[in-house]
């Protein structure tokens, strides 16, 4: 009983209102659930290419395939890094039985204007596409992905980038990650970050200025041109 209180004094919830322009959605651990296939997919890119400890491989969430990939063979080239990058796409893009839809995504996704939110993930345009239409979800008109940047999350580039494609500044959007890397690149920008829990503990998501169990918590309101959002607030 006494660790029960404890636990109910550390996690507390909170309403919360707040308005904005526009929203930044990441993908994997967001939207969609694709863990199973990423760290399947993963660790048989490590076997194929003799990366030592293969089966027991973390995949660092939220990181593009390349950064992961310099990480693991910092001794090739551009062309050995190419040609990996078309293996581990391609294993992903076909792997995909246990991909599903998150609570509340398909409904949050449909009930905003389509000029108002965007797509801001690690993975690249192909996969982004192949993981959408395997699930159901919508295309958003706008984009952008992993090989569409220079630098990869945590930089605050992609996030950047996805504030312009609404032509909004960054302090305008709310950004929505499952990740560290991805509340780091949108605390970076200028953002106002939303975690949401899934991928992680809710003290790897501090970082971000709230945090929801899912995207079931938020209910979304057209007010002019823009947005109000109202969510159960969990905190710690």
């Amino acid at each position: 009983m006494e660790a029960e209180t404890d636990l109910a004094e550390e996690i507390c919830v909170e309403a919360v209102s707040i308005e904005t322009k526009g929203l930044l959605f990441d993908m994997d651990g967001v939207l969609i659930s694709s863990t199973g296939s990423v760290e399947r997919c993963w660790k048989r890119w490590c076997m194929q290419y003799g990366v030592p400890n293969a089966e027991s491989f973390e995949v660092p969430h939220g990181t593009r395939a390349v950064d992961i990939m310099r990480m693991l063979k910092p001794e090739w080239d551009e062309a050995q890094v190419a040609d990996g990058l078309r293996v581990i796409e391609e294993m992903e893009i076909v792997d995909t039985g246990d991909l599903t839809v998150l609570p509340g995504a398909k409904l949050l996704l449909e009930r905003l204007p389509p000029e108002r939110w965007a797509i801001v993930t690690s993975a690249t345009r192909r996969l982004l596409l192949g993981r959408l239409a395997a699930a159901g979800l919508p295309v958003p008109e706008r984009l952008i992905s992993g090989d569409m940047v220079e630098q990869g999350k945590p930089d605050p580039e992609p996030y950047r980038r996805g504030a312009e494609l609404l032509g909004l500044a960054p302090e305008d959007c709310v950004v929505v990650e499952d990740a560290p890397s991805g509340i780091g690149a949108g605390v970076a920008a200028g953002c106002r970050v939303l975690g949401v829990m899934g991928t992680h503990e809710v003290s790897e998501l501090r970082a971000a200025m709230w945090i929801v169990g899912s995207l079931e918590e938020i209910a979304v309101t057209v007010v002019g041109d823009g947005l109000e959002l109202r969510f159960t607030r969990v905190g710690a």
